[in-house]
């Protein structure tokens, strides 16, 4: 008997004093999983045989209930009517921007192959092409 409440309280022991010192040790470990290896960038820049741009282009879009939209472009907050190099933010919406500079407009997108389509659908359910849908 004596035996089961030392182990009864060998276990109580471990299971409050050893969670005291895993917070640490649990937060190491729960990394972002979709975040690229920390030697990723490393391994790039010696295969391009250079070093690897910031991310570029938009990258997010802020539209503001008041005040201003603004964009997130080349890492830096822009907001409506403010520059990114010699271009002027036109025109922000829910996945562009417009940039207007001595070169014409430029339309950025967050997902660039991403364009949105509208397909008329007629009588039976189906697409103008076929497709059902």
């Amino acid at each position: 008997m004596a035996r089961g409440v030392t182990a009864i309280i060998a276990r109580i022991a471990i299971m409050v004093l050893v969670p005291a010192g895993l917070p640490g040790a649990v937060n190491a470990q729960l990394a972002d999983p979709t975040r690229p290896p920390a030697d990723a960038r490393k391994a790039a820049e010696a295969t391009s045989g250079g070093s690897v741009p910031d991310a570029s282009g938009l990258q997010s879009v802020i539209l503001r209930k008041q005040g201003n939209p603004a964009a997130l472009i080349n890492g830096e907050v822009v907001e409506l009517g403010g520059k990114v190099g010699e271009a002027r933010l036109v025109k922000v919406s829910e996945d562009a921007v417009v940039l207007k500079g001595p070169g014409g407009e430029e339309t950025l997108r967050l997902i660039p192959a991403a364009e949105k389509k509208i397909i008329k659908v007629g009588a039976g359910g189906t697409a103008k092409n076929g497709a059902a849908q």
